[in-house]
């Protein structure tokens, strides 16, 4: 009987809390009612009459009457607790869009315009995407000079977030940056999902590029349906990139030939005029939420795909069980 109880979910705790405040509140009603009654009874007639007198006087019939009562009172509140057991396997067919998110980890990610620096910055952008998205199918691809798929695409948003947590400065690349390699990385992944109606590619970078087939891999982005979004990181005024040691610590800033700092700045053409050829948007990033909540109202207005269906078990409503009983003891209340 106990493992069969264990077994039932009941509402919330703040639920079961009033009803049960509410059952002992109804008791003590009930019990001061009973006993005005008995003192009642007694000073007006004596015990030996009261059941001629008196309809329905008998004390074992009052207390019949208030125990069905208060019965009936307490299944119907745990009816209104909507009380839950045997679970039901159902198919859910899920559907959502296909997101990629490419990273840029090249040296340049390392400066400081961006608070603590443009990765990090990044990063957070990135999770407050994601937490505000749901049944979107999200990848992360890691790109400098090459790219890696260093997630595939996903609904399992704490293991995207795992490999998004990974990313720090000893992940930055040596080389520069190509921006080309992200969008042929993006191609690569897509051209194995055969029907896709949306395809979604988000770039975050400071937009330093130094790529040589640019040109070509819009053109086969665009070709595919390939939407390119564009997430400017950084300021157009620039800011020089630190040089960090093995141990996570500056070392000073990087210079050119001539003993000049290097001032890494965001290159905002290149990454609208991207965005625009490939029919995606580009977004200044900002200190507010404003970018981010641009980023979700443009994904969004993309058609969803529908993905693998899945087996989710759940637990059957029982609330008719204890409303019936309910019913039977007010019937028999009443009856008495």
């Amino acid at each position: 009987m106990i493992s069969m109880f264990n077994t039932i979910e009941w509402g919330g705790l703040h639920q079961c809390t009033v009803a049960f405040l509410a059952m002992l509140f109804v008791m003590a009603c009930l019990t001061i009612k009973y006993f005005k009654f008995r003192r009642i009874l007694k000073n007006i007639v004596s015990s030996k009459f009261k059941n001629l007198l008196i309809k329905n006087g008998s004390s074992f019939r009052f207390i019949m009457r208030l125990f069905l009562y208060f019965v009936g009172f307490g299944f119907l509140m745990l009816a209104l607790l909507q009380p839950q057991w045997g679970k039901q396997e159902e198919v859910v067919e899920q559907e959502g869009r296909d997101l990629l998110i490419a990273v840029d980890v090249s040296r340049s990610m390392l400066a400081q315009d961006q608070a603590p620096n443009r990765l990090e910055f990044a990063k957070q952008k990135i999770k407050k995407l994601l937490y505000n998205l749901s049944c979107e199918r999200v990848g992360l691809i890691l790109f400098s000079g090459s790219t890696i798929l260093q997630c595939p695409l996903t609904t399992d948003y704490s293991a995207f977030f795992m490999f998004l947590d990974q990313i720090d400065a000893e992940t930055i690349s040596s080389g520069t940056t190509s921006i080309d390699q992200a969008i042929k990385q993006a191609v690569k992944v897509f051209d194995l999902m055969e029907g896709k109606k949306t395809k979604l590619l988000c770039i975050f970078t400071d937009g330093e590029d130094f790529s040589t087939d640019l040109t070509d891999v819009k053109q086969r982005a665009a070709k595919q349906g390939l939407s390119v979004v564009t997430f400017g990181i950084g300021s157009e005024h620039g800011a020089p990139i630190p040089i960090v040691d093995q141990a996570g610590n500056q070392d000073g800033f990087e210079k050119d030939q001539d003993g000049s700092i290097i001032m890494s700045r965001l290159n905002q053409a290149t990454l609208r005029s991207l965005s625009e050829q490939t029919g995606g948007k580009y977004i200044h990033a900002t200190e507010s939420d404003e970018d981010v909540a641009s980023l979700i109202t443009f994904v969004k207005s993309f058609e969803k795909d529908k993905m693998d269906s899945k087996k989710v078990g759940r637990l059957q409503e029982r609330y008719h069980y204890f409303v019936a009983v309910s019913f039977v003891c007010f019937v028999l209340e009443w009856l008495l």
